[in-house]
């Protein structure tokens, strides 16, 4: 029987993994918005670079880019901590993602938004901010909420370079427990309680916003 003070101990591990769920979140949608721009950039140079960037980190397993970030830092210099490595690991990862999710979004946006909003005399930033971005937004909401799932269970790869969130926390518990089922029973509880209701979140979302039938 797994105590209460046990299940606190993988329920503080469960914030820790929405911590870095979140700062991943925040980092991967800052750069993967200026990702998302570049790839409809009218700039050849822009659209390249970042397609080069989605390709590659697309291309590279979650595990092997973290390994790439904890001996990176190391190589540099630099001796963060764990959490701040996984932080940077998973923002590039993200953003790889969003910023690929948001470029189709973007794209989705009727042509003749664009010739309208040009017929009025915006330029390509008026456009983006007060026409087509709104829109975007509307669009790419259920998606992101859908990538998040992801990103919380991928969490799950932080615990190979040293930091402690859910999984990891069952990892140890089970060491001193030696109740397997009965503790990696309680992380998938956790895991799950976490993942359905955003899962729930993003088909209200996309209910509601009407995406499907625009």
């Amino acid at each position: 029987m797994i105590s209460g003070i046990q299940i606190q101990y993988l329920g503080v591990a469960a914030l820790w993994t929405v911590g870095l769920t979140l700062m991943a979140l925040i980092g991967g949608s800052i750069l993967g918005f200026c990702i998302a721009l570049f790839r409809v950039s009218p700039n050849s140079v822009l659209r390249y670079l970042s397609v080069v960037y989605i390709q590659t980190i697309q291309g590279i397993p979650l595990l092997v880019l973290l390994f790439i970030a904890y001996f990176g830092f190391s190589i540099a210099g630099f001796n963060p901590s764990p959490f701040v490595t996984v932080v940077v690991a998973f923002s590039l990862y993200s953003a790889a993602y969003l910023g690929e999710i948001w470029r189709g979004c973007i794209q989705t946006v009727p042509k003749p938004q664009w010739e309208a909003s040009g017929s009025l005399g915006f330029n390509r930033y008026q456009q983006l901010r007060l026409v087509i971005i709104p829109q975007a937004f509307r669009i790419a909401t259920p998606p992101t909420v859908g990538f998040l799932v992801q990103l919380v269970k991928n969490t799950s790869l932080a615990s190979t370079v040293g930091f402690i969130e859910l999984a990891r926390a069952g990892q140890i518990l089970n060491n001193t427990t030696f109740k397997p089922f009965s503790v990696f029973l309680l992380v998938a509880l956790f895991y799950f309680g976490l993942c359905f209701p955003l899962s729930l979140l993003s088909k209200k979302l996309e209910r509601s916003l009407n995406v499907a039938h625009r």
